[in-house]
């Protein structure tokens, strides 16, 4: 653990009792004694508190939000341009070949776009981003921690420092002043509840939890958790249910491409892969993400292949992402399937532990969002 980076936030996690454990280079919480099935159920029914300060937070500016925003379409499919101001949007990098490089969020800022990019991808993402700009800054922000408050008392908690962000809708963005720290909020999270996520200078980031921390209804809430709450949400973990290899549309995201964006918009293609991409949007591609409901108790996990029946010696499939869904009450998965046997209510087989197990498609997500729209 010695060699790993600490997040701002590190001993405030070590006073809490936190498990610490190596994640995307950092050493992060996992799990706080109340332990993760309960922090996954206080954060479905009252508020969690996570560290993500391992993401990167990174500015891009131009000239205008519009030249920042017309050099990022080069490399990011989505409708950038017209993002508009104090409003967030998730996109995605992709390569020549249509795949996924990282997915990540986009703010318009007035004056820059901020971006808030995967912790193992950001390294990569930030070099790439600044050979392939021209005329543009793109600038790491390092003295920062980034925290997310989720769930059903997030708004009343967070208000009670700052009311305005009451008033927020799903993807705004703000500046708020939040325990003496002037944070920049966003109305987002990783976990379908609603919330925030909140970026705080670092030196006052352990101040800004604490206080958050000092309400009965905020528990802090560990990796472990968050990836139940994200997996019950439907939503992709990077480098695990998309990665270069998984264009947008087989990982179900044709959603994030606005219709500017396709064929036949005003700003088409224009992007890494768009023919790849442009074509699947249209026709579709030959596989698809889809949700999982494996039978009985026993959790399918990454990696876990699939059959179309029982008794077939080769996989048409495999798990991207599976465990035990707290709220949802049985294990739930996720994995990529060949259209024709992606249709809700198809059987399919895992095989665990040599034995094969029937698994149910079922739409995702597998708990409702309870975002403020």
């Amino acid at each position: 653990m010695s060699d790993l980076l600490q997040t701002p936030l590190h001993q405030f996690h070590e006073t809490l009792g936190a498990k610490m454990v190596p994640f995307a280079g950092y050493a992060m919480p996992v799990q706080y004694p109340m332990g993760v099935m309960q922090e996954h159920l206080h954060t479905r029914t009252k508020a969690g508190l996570f560290d993500v300060s391992h993401m990167g937070q990174v500015i891009i500016k131009g000239a205008d939000h519009a030249a920042a925003a017309t050099a990022l379409e080069t490399l990011i499919p989505v409708d950038i341009l017209g993002l508009a101001p104090d409003r967030q949007r998730y996109g995605f990098l992709t390569n020549d070949t249509g795949g996924i490089m990282d997915d990540l969020m986009l703010a318009n800022r007035g004056d820059h776009i901020f971006m808030v990019v995967n912790a193992g991808c950001k390294r990569n993402d930030i070099a790439y981003l600044k050979s392939k700009l021209a005329d543009v800054s793109v600038t790491e922000v390092t003295d920062r921690a980034l925290i997310a408050l989720q769930g059903p008392a997030a708004e009343a908690v967070l208000a009670a420092l700052d009311p305005k962000v009451a008033d927020m809708r799903f993807m705004d963005v703000i500046t708020a002043s939040l325990a003496g720290a002037d944070c920049w909020v966003s109305r987002s999270g990783y976990t379908g509840e609603d919330g925030y996520e909140v970026s705080v200078p670092a030196a006052q980031a352990a101040t800004l939890a604490k206080a958050l921390l000092a309400h009965d209804d905020v528990a802090p809430i560990g990796l472990g958790a968050r990836d139940s709450l994200r997996l019950e949400g439907g939503l992709c973990l990077y480098g695990h249910d998309i990665d270069t290899d998984t264009t947008p549309t087989e990982a179900a995201l044709n959603w994030a491409i606005q219709k500017v964006r396709r064929s036949g918009g005003d700003r088409a293609g224009g992007f890494p892969g768009a023919d790849v991409i442009l074509a699947q949007l249209a026709d579709g591609a030959d596989r698809k993400r889809v949700g999982l409901l494996p039978e009985g108790r026993a959790p399918m996990r990454e990696g876990v292949p699939l059959f179309a029946h029982i008794e077939d010696e080769t996989p048409i499939g495999a798990i991207t992402s599976g465990g035990f869904g707290p709220t949802v009450g049985g294990p739930v998965a996720m994995g990529y399937l060949p259209v024709a046997q992606a249709d809700l209510g198809t059987t399919v087989y895992g095989e665990l532990r040599g034995k094969r197990l029937p698994l149910t498609v079922a739409a995702l997500p597998f708990t409702p969002a309870n975002f403020k729209r």
